[in-house]
């Protein structure tokens, strides 16, 4: 088998702490995860640095990797003869075995516990993992039941890690809000040695709505206006989250600007609810007649300028 150097894989030195292999681990899984990572290499460096973690990390398994001693990357390697007595049958040659599973076999066969004077091994709780899943704006209002589908990271029994597709029913607390975690008791990754499994906390965001934007509890949409609805005023149906109602144009309203709809927004927690808010914007056609044009001309001339003329105007003004 080839040896493999797992602290020249993470980065650090053999004397390293716990806490220093750690931050090498996550700054290295990060950069090479197969959803982050654009070297065509980087799953298999992913896999590397897992191997090499799920090793350095054990404080037994480190012990039983140093006692091998330092050797150099690639090199041929074959384990003491009491491991091979504890892993296989005599003569052989291990090339297709990992060094992380040769650990995890020796540790298994009971040779770790004579090591460690006869200590058995302590249950170890899984993991906490957290997901964000994106939610609609419409359950975050109601609240209610809905199926989370997640991919959620395990180990595998050489302790490395893979993810896994899962799916949850999770339910949704009215007015929730965004980045609250809901937490999932026994959900999380497996314990070991009898520890009890751990909890998974999903992470609520609010998914991208067609027509709304958020701002806290506000919420915010485009009312598109014709030149003419927006001179005379009118009445136009707008959409809520708890239906259609009709809105009153008041005339004169200006692009841009924000009509009010109070207690319309997304509820809270405490029981009062945020605003909503029509932007006005003032939308002209693309293509005019020649009658439009006409119309056009003679509204320009009766209103005595463009708006640049009356800006200016309010500038000498100021002065």
């Amino acid at each position: 088998m080839k040896y493999k150097d797992y602290y020249q894989i993470l980065g650090v030195e053999r004397s390293a702490s716990t806490d220093d292999i750690k931050k090498a681990y996550r700054k290295l899984a990060h950069k090479y995860h197969p959803d982050v990572s654009k070297d065509p290499e980087g799953e298999e460096k992913f896999k590397e640095i897992a191997e090499a973690y799920a090793t350095l990390k054990n404080t037994e398994k480190r012990e039983e990797y140093d006692a091998m001693g330092p050797r150099t990357a690639g090199d041929n390697f074959t384990p003491p003869p009491e491991w091979q007595n504890r892993y296989g049958t005599t003569g052989s040659n291990f090339d297709d075995v990992d060094i992380s599973d040769l650990l995890n076999a020796f540790r298994s066969s009971g040779f770790a516990d004579v090591k460690n004077h006869g200590r058995a091994s302590h249950a170890m709780p899984g993991e906490n993992y957290t997901v964000t899943v994106p939610i609609s704006l419409e359950k975050i209002a109601t609240g209610g039941e809905t199926d989370v589908r997640v991919e959620v990271p395990e180990q595998d029994e050489n302790g490395l890690p893979h993810r896994v597709s899962r799916t949850f029913r999770v339910n949704i607390p009215k007015a929730a809000s965004d980045g609250q975690r809901l937490r999932l008791v026994g959900k999380g990754g497996p314990g070991r040695n009898g520890g009890k499994p751990g909890d998974l906390y999903v992470a609520l965001t609010i998914a991208p709505h067609a027509i709304f934007r958020v701002s806290g509890r506000d919420l915010f949409f485009d009312l598109l206006l014709t030149p003419s609805e927006a001179v005379l005023g009118t009445t136009v149906e707008i959409p809520t989250l708890n239906g259609r109602l009709e809105l009153t144009i008041k005339p004169g309203t200006s692009s841009g600007q924000r009509l009010r709809l109070a207690k319309r927004g997304l509820p809270s927690a405490h029981g009062d609810a945020g605003d909503l808010y029509a932007v006005s914007r003032i939308v002209v056609p693309k293509q005019a007649s020649d009658q439009e044009k006409a119309l056009y001309r003679q509204l320009a001339a009766i209103s005595g300028g463009t708006v640049h003329s009356v800006r200016e105007s309010l500038e000498k003004e100021a002065k």
